[in-house]
């Protein structure tokens, strides 16, 4: 143990810095927050935290081509981060235009009918798909294993800030669905839930849009 403990003594800081980066990367409003947000108050508790899981798993892709080098060819090739973001892009923004299409009458007086709409693997594709496609975090990682990680830090070491960062999001996230998805809030949600499927869906092209202006610069 004590062997271990000496071997990452030269690392503690980078650990910090990480962990700390992390949980501010996790807490910034985005995508991923506006799409828990969505689906944790207008379907429920367990469609947020299966899209919480699939944002978490989804981080996973980004550590492995940044361990392997490939951030930095993703960022520099044209064809390769439009490809990411247009398809990002339009993944947000077809989510954002169901949602702000999807408000009525029905629903608001039926919404435990709604909430059997969509199912935990749909969930979870939602959140896996928002993050897994937005080259603002393919920059991040790129920032992140070039600027912040030491290209000597051991392979074991960048899986374990890969961890990190995957359980920052799945912590904050769930977090988020538990606490809006609570009974009275949520019977607050439904008295104006046409509003506020405006303004979520609204959001959500929002996002899509400055997605598709992003720069790999």
């Amino acid at each position: 143990m004590d062997t271990i403990i000496m071997s990452l003594t030269p690392y503690f800081a980078e650990i910090i810095s990480v962990a700390v980066i992390a949980v501010f990367m996790a807490v910034s409003p985005g995508a991923d927050f506006i799409m828990v947000t969505r689906n944790s108050i207008f379907y429920s508790r367990a469609a947020g935290l299966y899209s919480a899981l699939g944002v978490s798993l989804a981080i996973w892709i980004h550590v492995a081509y940044s361990i392997a080098g490939l951030a930095v060819i993703i960022s520099n090739s044209i064809v390769l981060f439009s490809v990411i973001k247009y398809l990002g892009a339009a993944y947000l923004i077809y989510i954002g235009w169901k949602t702000f299409r999807s408000s009525s009458k029905s629903e608001i007086e039926q919404p435990q009918k709604e909430n059997k709409q969509l199912s935990n693997w749909s969930a979870f594709k939602v959140g896996f798909i928002t993050n897994a496609l937005n080259p603002k975090t393919t920059i991040f990682f790129l920032s992140l294993f070039t600027q912040v990680v030491n290209p000597q830090t051991p392979l074991f070491l960048q899986i374990f800030y890969g961890a990190i960062i995957s359980c920052a999001h799945l912590l904050w996230f769930s977090s988020v669905s538990v606490f809006l998805s609570q009974p009275a809030l949520l019977n607050k949600f439904n008295l104006y839930k046409g509003r506020i499927e405006k303004v979520i869906g609204t959001l959500l092209i929002g996002f899509g849009l400055k997605v598709a202006a992003a720069t790999s610069s």
